[in-house]
């Protein structure tokens, strides 16, 4: 038998013709359809000016012409950022927290990695389910595509510390259910997030578009801008003194990832507003700020009981306060807590890695993923 071009996806073209015995069980033929060749009539050209952020008409499978060219350079920065958590020498960081930190550094430490690991799955299915695909322009879309991955990579890389450390999964990846101040920032995240994971939000009714802008800028504003940014501080203060650089090289990379993340986010919000020629609630807004402030006091008193040298419970609730209005500035909004000074001044150094490793040389060299990052 002669195999057909198309024989291994519809080998059915040389299944044998029915008997006459069984031809009352046969399947009628198709009708004749005319002109089934017919080609469809063609499309209008897609014009940049009909993209928009949310309810675009135009073509969301076509990536240029780019009415947001911004938003494809942060897809083309973010992939020269790339790195994985095997890359890092972890194996003093196993000496360090075994035989070296202090009990309060190790709650410290045990703590923001049990806050860390919940919020970047919270931050991916934010961005892939709430976010990316209410999104009506291409190239928004794909950093978002990237975004996601990198939330999953950050998730990875929690989870390898975990791993090499040798800590009890079970007890830290509950402490977000059973320890009310990680609880706290968890759950206001997904009360903040959850109203719009909705597929069927309809964006072209004001109030739900109020809604979905507000809920962007908690997530891009205050827990990836603010929360995130400010909470790898406390193991970088270990780093500062020697303790648990592997794990704090880590978090560089994330934090790195994470104030794309933010830039990008404040960007979208900006244009959205906008475009939609939509103004912010004042009185919503500071609500998301004072909300915000609230569950962080808590957090920093819990995993900061004891003062570790060098860092505090206040040093840490004073630098949220300080980026807090860094980020407001950058959204054009009013500042949350006037006259917040930087209590942690040397906490933007640790986004601007300059030298980085070849890892897979493990030589110092001028590897390109690193690079200064400028928010102001």
């Amino acid at each position: 038998m002669n195999a057909t071009p198309n024989a291994l996806f519809d080998d059915w073209n040389d299944a044998p013709a029915p008997s006459a015995s069984a031809s009352s069980h046969a399947v009628p033929a198709a009708p004749q359809v005319a002109n089934a060749h017919t080609a469809p009539a063609p499309l209008a050209p897609v014009k940049a000016a009909d993209k928009r952020i949310v309810n675009g008409q135009g073509d969301i499978n076509q990536l240029a012409p780019f009415k947001y060219p911004w938003a494809w350079e942060f897809f083309l920065t973010a992939n020269r950022n790339h790195w994985t958590p095997t890359e890092i020498n972890m194996a003093q960081d196993v000496q360090d927290y075994h035989h070296k930190l202090t009990p309060a550094e190790r709650h410290l430490f045990e703590n923001v990695l049990a806050y860390l690991t919940t919020s970047d799955i919270l931050a991916m299915r934010n961005i892939g389910l709430a976010v990316m695909e209410k999104m009506t322009a291409p190239e928004l879309q794909i950093y978002q595509a990237r975004q996601v991955f990198e939330e999953a990579l950050h998730t990875w890389t929690y989870q390898h510390c975990i791993e090499t450390l040798n800590l009890d999964q079970e007890d830290i990846y509950n402490r977000y259910r059973v320890v009310p101040a990680i609880h706290g920032k968890i759950a206001l995240a997904n009360r903040r997030l959850e109203k719009v994971l909705r597929s069927d939000l309809d964006l072209t009714d004001r109030e739900t578009l109020h809604e979905f802008a507000l809920s962007y800028l908690f997530f891009a504003g205050i827990f990836e801008g603010c929360w995130f940014y400010n909470g790898f501080s406390p193991i970088f203060a270990l780093q500062r003194r020697g303790l648990m650089k592997g794990t704090a090289e880590q978090f560089q990379y994330i934090m790195r990832d994470e104030v794309l993340h933010c830039a990008f986010g404040i960007r979208v919000i900006r244009e959205l507003l906008q475009e939609e020629k939509l103004q912010l609630d004042p009185t919503a807004v500071a609500d998301l700020w004072q909300e915000a402030d609230v569950a962080e006091s808590a957090y920093a008193h819990y995993i900061l009981q004891e003062p570790i040298l060098g860092y505090s419970a206040e040093l840490h609730l004073g630098q949220f306060r300080f980026v807090a209005n860094r980020r407001a500035r950058q959204l054009g909004l009013e500042e949350p807590f006037p006259g917040a000074t930087a209590t942690l001044p040397w906490l933007d150094e640790q986004a601007n890695l300059r030298k980085e490793k070849n890892f897979f040389e493990t030589r110092v060299t001028e590897y390109q993923t690193g690079g200064s990052l400028v928010w102001e």
